[in-house]
């Protein structure tokens, strides 16, 4: 079993605990965040280092994954990875065993899915996204680079959601409609596209 350390130790990280304990694949090895955490512990999993710590554990070939949520902004998320890719680190891809992923459709490295999730068929989800638990991908569309798809989310067949985009718990999206870059979907809207 490929060892994982997780990058960020909020409320995300436990939801992505469970989740890759569910998986089986990844045996965690511990978390890196603030140096204030050093030595404390998150359901068992004990604070072993900080940011700087990345180059050291990925010389001993550990997998990494970010455990920094995102709703207000995506910056935390894409300087962590900048960082894993200064390293040459590797990125594990997750994906629940309570989620449905088309064998047609495309995950990304260091990318999230979360129970109960539905990525249908010839979806296309890029590198360190979430797709949160309940969420739908309907078939053709795009999740790009550092999105975060909320709880029960649903995206639409075809549509395109820009890089860095944060889309609400209990959002839906029109079919075939594109985001903004970074774009703030809010929880619970319907999204009709740019206008």
């Amino acid at each position: 079993m490929q060892k994982l350390i997780l990058l960020g130790g909020g409320g995300h990280c436990k939801s992505c605990i469970d989740v890759i304990e569910q998986e089986g694949k990844y045996e965690i090895a511990g978390i890196l965040d603030n140096e204030k955490f050093l030595g404390q512990k998150i359901l068992g999993y004990e604070f072993i280092g900080t940011d700087d710590d990345i180059g050291k554990f990925a010389k001993k070939g550990y997998l990494f994954l970010i455990t920094v949520g995102q709703i207000k902004t995506v910056s935390i998320r894409k300087k962590i990875f900048s960082l894993l890719k200064e390293n040459s680190a590797q990125m594990a891809t997750v994906v629940s065993p309570r989620a449905y992923v088309s064998k047609y459709a495309k995950i990304g490295q260091g990318t999230i899915i979360m129970h109960d999730a539905l990525v249908n068929a010839s979806a296309a989800v890029g590198d360190n996204c979430i797709i949160n638990t309940k969420a739908l991908i309907e078939h053709d569309a795009i999740i790009e680079d550092f999105c975060h798809i909320s709880t029960s989310a649903v995206i639409n067949g075809g549509v395109r959601v820009k890089e860095g985009t944060f889309f609400g718990s209990n959002a839906v999206s029109k079919e075939y409609v594109l985001t903004d870059t970074d774009d703030f979907i809010k929880a619970g809207s319907a999204y009709k596209g740019i206008a």
